[in-house]
């Protein structure tokens, strides 16, 4: 009787440290994606360029933090536009933390915020996580 509840003890360990190492495998394989490097397709905004930068063709911009975790969902869904579209479109970043002026001009409260522009002119704007598909529709429809 003894050896029995010993035998569902050990099986009971066995199956909790395998657990916690799956779960702390998918944590480093997601911590590892999050991390990738940005597409070299973004474009990088500042307060001191923004406005050179909107002012011609379809610009989509993702205000974001690095403090932010659904931004940094966000950040990769961003990438794969920018390599799928390259120089059709401006795909832009802009650290709020960092450009406080056009953040503050454009009233961003909430990030992730991703704004689509037309020659300058704000024609669309999306707050929180979307899916690319939402985002590529909105780009197609303005270029």
């Amino acid at each position: 009787m003894l050896q029995l509840a010993g035998t569902g003890n050990i099986v009971s360990i066995i199956f909790a440290v395998l657990l916690v190492g799956f779960i702390f495998y998918n944590f480093l394989k997601s911590k590892k994606r999050l991390s990738a490097p940005p597409s070299e397709n973004i474009k990088i905004l500042t307060d001191q360029n923004f406005d050179q930068i909107i002012k011609s063709g379809v610009t989509l911009i993702d205000f974001w933090a690095e403090w932010c975790g659904p931004c940094k969902v966000q950040g990769p869904i961003i990438d794969e536009i920018a390599d799928e579209l390259g120089d059709k479109a401006n795909i832009c970043k802009l650290d709020v933390d960092h450009n406080r002026r056009v953040s503050s001009k454009l009233g961003i409260q909430n990030i992730p915020t991703l704004m689509l522009f037309k020659d300058g002119k704000m024609i669309k704007r999306f707050v929180g996580v979307k899916p690319k598909g939402v985002l590529m529709k909105a780009i197609n429809t303005y270029m």
